[in-house]
């Protein structure tokens, strides 16, 4: 795509930025009341950690717990227990192991108040947003709770020579997941991921992100309860460029979520040691309103869709294409409804959005609003740090008039920012939305439901919603998710998403005749024998 390609039509009248948006209610309750000493003493117990390292929180900045920094001879005794842990768990029936999750899905349900107050408190998201990672991983859990027996079994295979070959296809554990998850969905991207592994017969050695640790580590107390055995879910904390690269070359399958330049080092790493890999890596999701939209809905759709967890989602929509016909009446719904979010810090419900997760993505968010607003592009909405509620606060932002070579329109923000652009033709806005190296989520809008469909089939996205923004694809856990492109490998959720951390084996027990020449044939006659049989094999429609 040239660049007069991306270039949208410069703006007609455009809805004008007023005031910030509102502030929600903080509460009483505050981190403190949340990570105690008693909490971090208990979550970090059989941690790997001869060293010490901590966590903050993005509310304000302050230190949220000291944590256990696992060192060298952390890891390799992390991946040696559970080594030793995963031979005996493997052993356990498939009914049984997926009781396992049965059982973790009632805790998380009883006791989500819990994990709502670590979410937030670790990664500043609002507590709505929180709770769409209690939902995501009840969801999992269900699934490969109900279905994992299904996807395991033994499969029967017609042989090389029916009735005489007998084949059953074996799904073997891996072994120990090497498993790096990233900050920004911590429960859901660290046990969501985990559990299709521990179900199919493998330990884990995770190495969740040092700033939201406390989560996963949540995770892994409800798991054990659950029926987990200890030693098959070891966690290693520490500097992910360090503890990282000492995860991969110790495990026998990695599984990664991060970004796309950390994930080529990953997939690197595992090639040498000719090990498999699943990556989901970076996106810059498009959603798509086409001329026959329910604009109300669509504005409602895309402020979830652009905004939720401030936008530090992989599959977040980043640019939004909108048909000229609809363009301003769309953008006054949008924009009114952006402007109305209530940001805010309370652990309760209450704010829309909450807190970037750290100075990195302000810097980053900042940068490419900066550039773009001296560049020409308009502030619709947002577009300014509210320091006056936290240190990482920024407000949704829409951004008008984005072209290239605005770093914006290219590069993945990963912050609470969409670019707009206007399209007059279908073919031209599908176009522009597959001209990117990332191919994770996408969102289409219309009335007509066949025609999105036809829309999204022509989308080069693992996964593409329509008159969604991303929930709808993410939540049918019976579905592939994954990038195409550059955001990533392997798949997870269905059968995809449990099968990868298997080994699939062939035993084939032949029985009468053997696969060579018997009864006295010499090698023609064996020959002609089989020329024949595969002749009529194919008349008889085998396959």
């Amino acid at each position: 795509m040239t660049d007069a390609q991306e270039i949208s039509a410069k703006p007609q009248q455009t809805p004008q930025q007023t005031s910030g948006n509102p502030v929600a209610p903080e509460g009483t309750r505050g981190p403190g009341d949340v990570v105690t000493a008693e909490l971090v003493t208990r979550l970090t117990r059989g941690v790997a950690g001869s060293g010490r390292t901590a966590n903050h929180t993005p509310f304000t900045g302050e230190r949220l717990a000291e944590l256990p920094e696992s060192g060298p001879e952390d890891i390799t005794g992390a991946f040696e227990a559970a080594r030793e842990a995963q031979r005996a768990w493997a052993a356990v029936p498939v009914r049984q192991r997926a009781a396992v999750l049965l059982r973790f899905h009632d805790l998380v349900l009883r006791r989500q108040s819990e994990v709502l107050d670590l979410i937030q408190v670790e990664t500043g998201k609002s507590r709505l947003h929180a709770h769409e990672e209690v939902q995501a991983v009840a969801v999992a859990a269900r699934h490969y709770g109900r279905k994992a027996p299904a996807y395991l079994r033994p499969r029967r295979h017609t042989g090389v020579v029916p009735a005489l070959t007998k084949v059953s296809e074996l799904r073997q554990p891996r072994g120990v997941v090497g498993q790096i998850a990233p900050w920004n969905y911590p429960f859901e991207l660290s046990v969501g991921d985990a559990l299709p592994a521990f179900v199919a017969g493998n330990a884990v050695v995770m190495k969740p992100d040092t700033e939201t640790a406390l989560t996963a580590l949540w995770a892994r107390e409800q798991l054990i309860e659950a029926g987990l055995p200890p030693a098959v879910w070891q966690v290693v904390i520490g500097e992910g460029p360090v503890v990282g690269p000492a995860v991969v070359e110790h495990a026998d399958y990695v599984s990664f979520t991060g970004s796309t330049r950390t994930g080529r080092d990953v997939a690197q790493r595992a090639a040498a040691r000719l090990i498999g890999c699943s990556l989901e890596l970076g996106g810059k999701n498009a959603m798509l309103v086409l001329r026959d939209a329910d604009l109300d809905k669509a504005a409602e759709g895309a402020v979830r869709a652009c905004f939720a967890s401030a936008g530090q989602l992989c599959i977040s929509i980043e640019r939004l294409y909108v048909h000229s016909s609809v363009a301003e009446p769309f953008l006054e719904r949008f924009a009114a409804r952006t402007r109305a979010l209530r940001l805010g810090k309370g652990l309760a419900y209450g704010a829309d959005m909450g807190s970037l997760v750290g100075q990195r993505q302000l810097e980053t968010v900042t940068r490419h609003v900066e550039e773009a607003v001296s560049k020409g592009a308009a502030v619709l909405a947002g577009g300014r740090a509210r320091p006056d509620i936290g240190p990482l606060f920024y407000e949704p932002t829409i951004l008008d008039g984005v072209q290239p070579p605005m770093a914006v329109c290219t590069e993945e923000t990963f912050g609470p920012v969409v670019s707009v652009y206007r399209f007059d033709d279908e073919d031209d806005a599908i176009a522009r939305a597959n001209a990117t190296p990332y191919g994770l989520n996408a969102s289409v809008w219309t009335r007509d439901a066949r025609r999105g469909r036809a829309v999204a089939a022509r989308l080069r996205a693992g996964t593409v919603n329509v008159n969604e923004g991303y929930a709808a694809a993410y939540g049918s856990v019976q579905s592939p998710m994954g990038g195409m492109k550059d955001s990533g490998l392997g798949r997870r959720h269905g059968s995809e998403g449990i099968l990868k951390y298997t080994e699939p084996q062939t035993v084939a027990t032949q029985r009468i005749l053997p696969m060579a020449p018997s009864f006295g044939m010499n090698d023609e006659a064996y020959a002609a024998f089989m020329t024949r049989s595969l002749k009529a094999l194919k008349r008889l429609h085998f396959r």
